[in-house]
Formats: structure tokens, sequence, C-alpha cells
């Protein structure tokens, strides 16, 4: 069953009352990252390729904005989440992102897992992007496990996020 948007609050720091939704808490952007370079899949190891960071824009009032072409994006939220142990996390994208021509792809995010994510914005036709928008919606779900999230990108960007 999944949970509703003022549990799934609990494991979203920080936010404010308006990302709350009837069944998740939306998610914002921080930063948008293009990939240079190959990364590497192997069966007992991974390795993630070199990106570029993205800086935004101004458009003709100053506003920031991320102009986007069609392409493959890595996004890294705003946000920290810290999935309960008895829980399994989903993330999907917003509607408007999808009216948009773009998509955000995630993969599940298991008990115990706790960090800034990252999910893959697929963009189909040109997009503008402000800073801090939100893109995607965190879900929680209950979930039997038989052991809580402890690979690699346990904790991921949480040393970035207390030095901003």
């Amino acid at each position: 069953m999944f949970e509703s948007g003022r549990a799934v609050a609990e494991a979203v720091r920080p936010h404010e009352d308006a990302q709350v939704q009837p069944n998740g808490v939306d998610l914002t952007l921080d930063a948008v990252f293009e990939p240079v370079e190959p990364g590497r899949i192997d069966t007992d190891s991974k390795r993630v390729g070199e990106r570029r960071r993205i800086d935004p824009d101004g458009d003709s009032e100053g506003e920031l904005l991320y102009w986007l072409d069609p392409g493959s994006y890595v996004v890294r939220y705003n946000e920290v989440i810290s999935v309960p142990d008895d829980h399994v996390g989903f993330v999907l994208p917003r509607s408007t992102l999808l009216r948009n021509g773009s998509t955000l792809h995630t993969a599940v995010w298991d008990a115990g897992y706790e960090g800034r994510g990252e999910g893959l914005l697929r963009v189909s036709h040109p997009i503008e992007i402000r800073p801090d928008a939100r893109i995607g919606q965190f879900l929680l779900a209950a979930a039997d496990h038989e052991e809580s999230y402890t690979g690699d990108y346990h904790g991921e960007n949480l040393s970035s996020f207390e030095t901003e």
C-alpha cells in the first residue's frame, strides 16, 4: 500500500508544505549534468562516467533557466530522502514535465537508502526548466525486506549538501 503525502513528507528534508501532495512529495531540481564519458557496468563492479555540470542561463528578464535541447541528462534533487526500513521508494515525473515532451526515469529506492538522489531526465522537445522547479514526485510503499540498503549510493550527494 502506498503512503499518504503527509507520511512521505517525514522521509523528505527539507520540504515546503506546497510540495506535499495527496500521495507523495514533490522533488525539486538542484542541478543538471550532461554525461560526457562512457560509464561501465561489470559483473562485480561499476563506474559512473564523467559528467559536465550545466549552469542555468538568464533569460531577457534575468530569470535563471536551464535551456535543455533533446537528449539525456542526469538531474540531482534538492531534497534528502531517507527511505524507512519497512518501505520502498519510487519517483515518478510530474505531469507537466510529461506534457512538455520530457520524462524522468529513476530506479527503485530501497529500504534504508539515504541521500540526495539522481534521476535520468529524457528531453524529446526543447524545454526550459527553472532551478528549484518541481520535476518529480517521491512515493513510499510498505514493503517486506530481508535487509536494508548499504550499497555504493547510500549517502550520495550528502557531503555537497552539507557544504552548499
